[in-house]
């Protein structure tokens, strides 16, 4: 669970991270290939979304902008 902005924004470049593992894995493997790999990045930037959005939600985050 993300409770600080330091955790935000660490969250924030491991989210870019799997975005741009996930573009890379769809350009070298067909459909089809690879899928639990695909699969199991979308879970975990999936995740990441929903703790940043909870994040943003909450006090903390309107505390520190």
């Amino acid at each position: 669970m993300i409770s600080t902005l330091p955790e935000y924004e660490k969250a924030q470049m491991e989210l870019r991270s799997l975005e741009d593992r996930l573009n890379e894995l769809q350009k070298t493997n067909p459909v089809g290939s690879k899928g639990f790999t695909k699969a199991g990045i979308r879970k975990m930037i999936a995740r990441i979304q929903e703790e940043l959005a909870v994040f943003e939600g909450s006090e903390e985050a309107r505390q520190s902008t």
